[in-house]
């Protein structure tokens, strides 16, 4: 290939890099891969990109010295590669192309498992709570937790799972009413009034992101929606012993569809 094509063809494929890193931000698609402190960041490196590749591709023609004395019998050059150069474009951009257009911007069940959704909360939540948790009463939770119209306490999904591995946060929170919100999925060690309602935790991206569930139970049928939905439920906290340790799960007495918060992933900052 003439190499000042070649120069071309390798300018758009940094281009299309950076161009898809830069759309994932403009359009917020990037809220569901990368936590606040990483989207800027990002955004720079796209911006790095295309820049780099525009500059390439504008002086993709001009003659450049390869930095050190070719001999009299030394015709090397710089230009060429083990690959052709159209199919190392391909092999850039094509796979890049089909995960943007393919992906639906959300983990399945199955990834789902492997990131802790039918873990036990008991493995993983009492180091965290005896770290951070004050000594607490009911009036003092109570009070940081106000009731909604119907009487309910609410509550952060986070909230609620670690709390199964603290005695003390556990004996207050049993019995009480309280509303949260989440995403629904069918749990496969449960009956057909189980299921789990999960949010993910994110320290810096999707790769690192874990589930964190607890279980919701049902009177009668659970509601038919998709998997995944947001739903928000009302009801009354328990943590029964089930051979794993204290679980939590919210006996429910009603249950609607939300919208998704502005932030869908519970990140390090917050909950």
């Amino acid at each position: 290939m003439n190499p000042k094509l070649q120069r071309v063809v390798f300018s758009l494929a940094l281009i299309a890099w950076g161009a898809v890193i830069i759309y994932f931000y403009a359009t917020g698609r990037i809220t569901k891969y990368l936590a606040p402190d990483f989207r800027l960041i990002a955004l720079a490196g796209g911006l790095g990109l295309v820049v780099v590749g525009l500059f390439n591709a504008l002086t993709s023609g001009q003659e450049a010295s390869c930095g050190h004395d070719h001999g009299p019998d030394d015709a090397h050059d710089h230009e060429s590669l083990d690959v052709h150069p159209l199919a190392a474009f391909l092999i850039l951009v094509v796979p890049l192309g089909l995960g943007v257009a393919w992906t639906k911007d959300e983990f399945s069940l199955g990834s789902l498992t492997r990131k802790g959704l039918l873990d036990s909360p008991a493995e993983n939540s009492a180091l965290f709570l005896n770290a951070v948790m004050p000594k607490l009463t009911k009036e003092i939770i109570e009070k940081q937790h106000p009731q909604d119209a119907a009487g309910y306490h609410d509550f952060s999904l986070m909230e609620l799972f670690f709390s199964s591995g603290d005695p003390e946060m556990r004996e207050l929170v049993e019995g009480m009413r309280v509303v949260t919100e989440g995403r629904i999925v069918k749990d496969p060690e449960g009956g057909m009034n189980q299921r789990r309602l999960y949010r993910l935790f994110i320290t810096c991206c999707a790769a690192d992101s874990r589930a964190i569930p607890i279980i919701v139970r049902f009177q009668d049928a659970p509601p038919e929606v998709e998997e995944n939905s947001w739903m928000k439920i009302s009801g009354t906290m328990r943590y029964p012993d089930e051979g794993m340790g204290f679980v939590p799960v919210l006996e429910v007495d009603s249950a609607a569809e939300a919208a998704p918060p502005p932030e869908e992933s519970m990140l390090r900052r917050g909950f």
